[in-house]
């Protein structure tokens, strides 16, 4: 047997939080004693997660799901008057050459994790357990090319873990597209076919994690892309053939009717602010009195989650166990109370993300009686004052679903998220930027629903998920389609791969011009930076740069993407 050595530093030691894995430090473990049982193989597949965090830990606006959010039509960049890096990405531009290394970097060292569990995984005896543990390996594997070709494209593929210092030594070959969606297909189909049928259970220890729910999931989701983006029938598969669409329609079906997952009855329910201790005294929750949050690990509509826990601080690398979006997407405020008084009920952040006012107003028009429209977006108009803390491309409009709650604890505390026996928080002003616990939604039910009703044409599941927000049924059409995966995904980082499948990018970001907007505090327009947003996606096709460091270190090996090589990429300041 190989005496391959690895080092697992699994990243997360959580005690007290049901939704993670239990796992204790391991070292010098090879391939003849490691994995063996069902303790072993959750401490591998644990480290593979752990890598998801990592990615936080590294900085969440290097991420592909934050990138998903400002370069569609739905988010600005927004940020203060130096968040280059932000309003450069809304615009699809840059301002650091090398900004998503950190990314890049993160996803490989969870590919690489999913390589070696896949290679020694075998070794577990317990067929069930040893099937579960290689389907999540697929699953993550899947997931993580996914996001690198979403963002980059043509990427290097790296399928089996080393067997030598010099396979290890030799640099990868960035492959076409084709090759990667093969794979990803392949370990997805592959995942499916061998994962257990458990089903859901609220407040599992396991609830979050890959299932063979998930993946059939994410294979709808990346047949949909690939399909439409590159207008092909099926995916291509390693072995050559091809997996066709009856075999994710049959996926979804058996998601949906074997799964356990369901749609929770209130919408407002999905989402923190809902939470029993703000809405009694939130104005801005609907119907504050009668709804309260499904906390994670309890809401049957989270197939797939990033997990976070209330155990991060500054210091070293346990940044990445707070949901850091919540910060960044948080309301900008310049005040020493930590908005104790400025922001008050939503969470102080970096105000990063603001909502565009044309996801707002096509809203109000395409659906006036929609209650997920304000239960997805604050509209705080003049009740925080604009400009605080030199806000750029403010809106007066802040999603809802991500960002932190607060919620009054004691005498003086206020928190950037609840600090009760139920929720999450010391209460303590000063962690305020390091207390967001709600796990992130990846993959959830209603998106399952939705995409079986565009893969099959029919309206049963688009019904479903507008009788739950109180609207009539309507026939199918892919034009309402749209518009319900718009409405009901907002914020999830779904909406730019879906403007970009469709082939409606173009058309889409451009109405974001002549918005009204407000710069540090003076009302103005948006406004076209370099070339502007259409030449810049016809320049690129949504493809962000590959890091410059590693275009360095692969000797040219790696070739850049079309559209970053020219001045037009670059982004210096907001040009009024």
């Amino acid at each position: 047997m190989k005496k391959l050595i690895y080092l697992l530093v699994v990243a997360f030691l959580f005690s007290s939080c049901d939704n993670f894995l239990t796992t204790e430090n391991l070292t010098q473990k090879n391939s003849s004693n490691f994995p063996l049982n069902e303790t072993d193989a959750t401490q591998m597949i644990t480290a593979i997660y752990a890598t998801m965090n990592i990615a936080v830990q590294k900085g969440v606006n290097k991420t592909y799901f934050y990138v998903a959010q400002l370069a569609s039509d739905d988010c600005y960049g927004g940020g203060g008057e130096n968040d280059k890096d932000a309003q450069a990405t809304d615009h699809l531009m840059i301002n650091t050459p090398s900004i998503f290394g950190d990314f890049w970097s993160a996803r490989y060292q969870g590919i690489n994790r999913a390589n070696m569990a896949l290679a020694n995984l075998d070794n577990v005896a317990d067929e069930t357990i040893r099937n579960q543990k290689k389907g999540e390996a697929l699953f993550l594997r899947a997931y993580f090319y996914f996001e690198l070709t979403q963002m980059f494209e043509n990427v290097p593929l790296i399928s089996a873990a080393p067997e030598n210092v010099a396979q290890a030594q030799t640099p990868p070959v960035q492959m076409p597209a084709d090759s990667i969606y093969a794979h990803i297909a392949s370990d997805l189909k592959k995942a499916v076919e061998i994962m257990p049928a458990t089903k859901w259970v609220a407040n599992s220890s396991t609830n979050g994690a890959a299932t063979r729910w998930a993946a059939e999931a994410l294979l709808a989701r990346v047949y949909l892309f690939y399909t439409g983006f590159y207008q092909k029938d099926a995916l291509p598969l390693v072995d050559g053939t091809k997996l066709a669409k009856d075999f994710v329609v049959t996926g979804l079906n058996d998601c949906i009717q074997n799964s356990g997952h369901s749609l929770a009855p209130d919408f407002r329910s999905l989402w923190p602010y809902t939470n029993s201790a703000t809405s009694k005294n939130s104005t801005y929750q609907i119907d504050k009195t009668t709804k309260t949050w499904l906390k994670d690990g309890s809401n049957p509509e989270q197939v797939f989650t990033l997990n976070f826990s209330y155990q991060s601080t500054w210091n070293g690398d346990k940044l990445g166990f707070a949901n850091e979006y919540a910060l960044f997407f948080g309301i900008r405020d310049g005040s020493t109370d930590y908005g104790l008084t400025g922001t008050y009920p939503i969470g102080q952040g970096w105000g990063q993300g603001p909502v565009a006012a044309n996801l707002w107003n096509d809203w109000s028009t395409e659906e006036p009686t929609d209650i997920r429209r304000g239960a997805s977006v604050y509209q705080v108009k003049s009740d925080f004052p604009k400009g605080r803390d030199s806000q750029m491309e403010e809106t007066g409009l802040w999603q809802s679903k991500i960002v932190a709650t607060r919620a009054i604890v004691g005498a003086n505390n206020l928190p950037s998220f609840c600090s009760t026996t139920d929720y999450y928080g010391d209460g303590t002003t000063s962690h305020f930027q390091v207390s967001h616990a709600q796990n992130l939604n990846l993959i959830r039910f209603a998106d399952v629903l939705l995409m079986h009703s565009e893969l099959t044409g029919t309206a049963d599941g688009m019904n479903k998920v507008r009788a739950r927000a109180g609207l009539s049924n309507i026939a199918y059409s892919l034009d309402a389609l749209k518009k319900e995966r718009r409405h009901e995904l907002a914020f999830e980082g779904l909406r730019w791969g879906d403007i970009r499948r469709w082939h409606d990018a173009e058309t889409a970001l451009a109405k974001q011009v002549g918005e009204t907007i407000w710069n540090k505090g003076q009302e103005t327009t948006m406004k076209d930076q370099g070339t502007g947003y259409v030449a810049r996606y016809k320049a690129t096709r949504g493809f962000f740069p590959i890091p410059k460091t590693e275009i360095d270190l692969s000797n040219g090996a790696l070739k850049q993407n079309p559209g970053w090589d020219d001045a037009s990429a670059n982004f210096s300041s907001w040009n009024n």
